[in-house]
């Protein structure tokens, strides 16, 4: 939109701002994350209290890996209403994605206490859980076999892609004080009002036990201590409220109370509008668990997309491409490998026609990701491969060179491996990013070692143990030590004294 139209905003402000905010949400979908925040910036230059633009400007941020200043827009659209789920949403997200899991999960839990028929915060907590276990070394979500086993590296591969764990250690530990127990009738009480809150809250009011909680203060200066008092208030506020009120029911999954299937209007913002609502409805689905929900969903905006016109709707061709890649992801989440790479490869070849190198560059990550789950080694590396010339962000390259050097490992093709994972090691030094530097250098020590070079190998595993004892990583800790021990069994000293004994 040029200068003079924004210079007739007193004529008809609501159609500026409504197109405005459309583009952004619109660009979003695209990926053009900077032309989406120029579009965001405008409305709140018009609109300074568009709560929804700053949760738009924290989406942006965090998108492109900018999670700290994701952060602050979250924050933004908080000022005046603390109680805006959009914004602590966004809130979480973004301390999630700094490994602020602890905080992540309060704001996780507040969003629940204010609207618990939203899934989206109960996936957060979910994850946040899962991420505190997995970065204290929980013995339920990391199993390391007895020799060597380097198999902790390969876990959970899409919350570290971005983003590896940076939690507070010292914060995970689950304390067991003792706590005063309640009479019989008050807790069966608070059980049946809360349900599976309770034992949130009793978490909660465990950790606020914990004396170490007051001296934490987050990167934004907030006391942990007074954010989970926070929490426990919202969550005696919500435990009176289902005292006196009925409880909310919540839409049973798969289930959708919107009836309309086509938009009303036949106007190119109208119709952008409806797509970019249904796509966040199958796109939600999908985040909860509900891939048929979302299938079925994705499947039946299709059939009304197909039936645009390129004239009445200009972006007709990357609507369909967006559709292909979540009917793509739905049907990998229920298992039909072979659907999911049909449409994938439609996700690609309307990429290229649109000439979004993002998207071409996702399709094929996605297409490399399905092989590889299949199997099919040759197939990944190759559409990993064709990658390489389109990634530019240096974690992002950092994950994909580690990607093909330990499906090189797996083909046995020692040589590869060492290359990629030099690439690896090199684009994880250029984030300066200690865990991904650690992750690279134990598939090149791993590498080096399958060639015999002992040495070489032994380096890179101390490198990446040093990098380890950085974090307090513990379960990393010993697994890299008994890598490394059994790499120097193989240095010839080590034979002779083998040999002799």
């Amino acid at each position: 939109m040029s200068d003079t139209d924004l210079g007739n905003e007193d004529e008809n402000p609501k159609g500026v701002l409504y197109t405005l905010v459309s583009d952004g949400d619109w660009l979003f979908r695209k990926g053009e994350f900077k032309k989406a925040i120029e579009s965001y910036t405008k409305t709140l230059s018009i609109r300074p209290e568009d709560r929804s633009c700053y949760v738009g400007l924290s989406k942006c941020y965090l998108s492109m890996g900018n999670p700290e200043t994701a952060l602050k827009e979250a924050e933004n659209s908080l000022k005046g209403d603390k109680s805006y789920f959009e914004g602590l949403y966004q809130k979480a997200e973004a301390l999630y994605y700094m490994g602020e899991f602890e905080f992540a999960k309060v704001c996780y839990h507040r969003g629940l206490k204010i609207r618990p028929e939203i899934q989206k915060f109960r996936v957060g907590i979910q994850k946040a859980q899962e991420a505190i276990e997995n970065a204290t070394g929980s013995s339920s979500s990391v199993k390391l076999e007895n020799k060597g086993d380097l198999s902790f590296f390969q876990k959970d591969d899409e919350v570290r892609r971005k983003y590896p764990a940076t939690a507070i250690q010292q914060m995970m530990v689950e304390k067991k004080s003792q706590t005063t127990p309640k009479r019989p009738e008050s807790k069966k009480k608070e059980k049946r009002v809360l349900g599976e809150f309770y034992h949130d809250k009793k978490y909660l009011e465990d950790l606020l036990k914990d004396k170490d909680v007051g001296k934490v203060i987050t990167k934004k200066g907030e006391s942990l201590h007074n954010i989970v008092k926070g929490s426990l208030s919202y969550i005696e506020t919500c435990t009176e409220f289902r005292n006196n009120e009925k409880p909310i029911v919540v839409q049973k999954a798969g289930t959708s109370s919107h009836k309309e299937t086509r938009p009303k209007s036949s106007s190119s913002s109208e119709r952008m509008q409806f797509f970019v609502k249904r796509l966040d409805e199958i796109e939600s689905e999908l985040l909860c668990g509900n891939a048929k929900a979302s299938l079925k969903k994705a499947e039946e905006v299709m059939k009304t997309v197909q039936t645009w016109s390129p004239k009445d709707m200009p972006d007709k061709s990357e609507c369909l491409e967006m559709l292909h890649r979540c009917i793509g992801n739905a049907h990998f989440e229920l298992g039909d490998t072979d659907k999911a790479l049909d449409h994938y490869r439609k996700d690609l070849e309307l990429a290229e026609q649109c000439k979004l190198h993002e998207d071409r560059s996702r399709a094929l990550d996605s297409m490399g990701r399905v092989h590889a789950q299949m199997g099919r080694f040759e197939q990944a590396i190759e559409c990993q491969e064709k990658r390489i010339p389109l990634v530019h962000d240096a974690v992002e390259r950092a994950w994909m060179f580690y990607e093909l050097g330990r499906w090189h490992l797996k083909l046995n093709r020692f040589e590869e491996a060492r290359k990629y994972g030099l690439r690896s090691v090199a684009a994880a030094d250029d984030t300066g990013d200690v865990k991904w530097q650690m992750n690279s250098n134990v598939l090149l020590a791993q590498s080096e070692l399958k060639l015999g070079n002992y040495e070489s190998s032994i380096s890179h595993f101390e490198i990446a143990l040093s990098h380890a004892k950085h974090q307090d990583d513990d379960t990393a800790t010993n697994a890299i030590q008994e890598a490394l021990d059994e790499a120097k069994r193989h240095l010839p000293q080590n034979k002779d004294v083998q040999d002799n004994a």
